[in-house]
């Protein structure tokens, strides 16, 4: 029992920190966090109360308005941190990759499937909705590599359906905030079985990942291709 309590302790602290940061960071993005998160919780908070004076039971509705306005704080809180990451990481190379590995359970990512000498990427994603290839770069270069990439999916597991997006700003392009969203919201065609097959499938096929190392998350602006390493797609 003792043990319990001072691992629930030890992280309390790491919690709080996190927490901390998190708000650090997202205040440089967002200057108006701190009004917003507490314009929410004091309103809500007064709703609630006086709600609770004009029925006559201001504790009960005060005390329910309390942690609402804690909950409502923090989902806002998480919201606009996750907007403010998002712009942060906009436009980096290697982003998609960050935001494909947080898309949720189920899901099972391959960043950089294909890749050129201009570090136009494509990385891949496979769940119940099928494969999904996510391209990130120049949106005339990268077309060519995503369709390539998506030629050798459809050959090689012809019997599960191929999607492909292009991350970016543009035209007929996916912003990266809106990634994940749009992912999850892809028809479901496969059961977890299936899904399992198809991974097997493309892990014996191998991909460049498998060939050359890279660092997890947004890659280094200056990161070049090494030479004499792996054929390029």
């Amino acid at each position: 029992m003792a043990r319990k309590e001072t691992a629930a302790d030890a992280a309390n602290p790491g919690r709080l920190k996190q927490i901390a940061l998190t708000y650090k960071m997202t205040r440089k993005a967002d200057k108006k966090i701190g009004l917003v998160l507490a314009a929410v919780g004091i309103v809500t908070f007064g709703v609630f109360l006086a709600i609770g004076f004009l029925i006559g039971h201001p504790i009960y509705l005060g005390i329910l308005g309390f942690l609402l306005a804690f909950l409502a704080t923090a989902i806002v809180f998480g919201r606009r941190a996750e907007r403010a990451a998002f712009g942060q990481m906009e436009g980096q190379p290697g982003a998609a990759a960050a935001v494909l590995d947080n898309v949720g359970r189920g899901w099972t990512t391959t960043p950089a499937v294909a890749m050129n000498r201009s570090q136009d990427v494509v990385h891949r994603a496979v769940g119940k909705a099928g494969i999904v290839l996510v391209a990130e770069g120049n949106p005339n270069r990268v077309k060519s590599l995503l369709a390539a990439e998506k030629k050798k999916m459809t050959r090689i597991v012809a019997d599960v359906p191929v999607h492909d997006l292009i991350v970016g700003t543009g035209e007929d392009q996916i912003p990266l905030k809106k990634l994940r969203t749009t992912m999850l919201k892809l028809p479901r065609v496969l059961n977890g079985p299936q899904v399992t097959a198809t991974n097997d499938r493309l892990r014996a096929m191998g991909d460049l990942m498998s060939n050359m190392p890279l660092p997890k998350g947004p890659m280094p602006k200056g990161m070049k291709m090494p030479r004499g390493g792996p054929k390029l797609r």
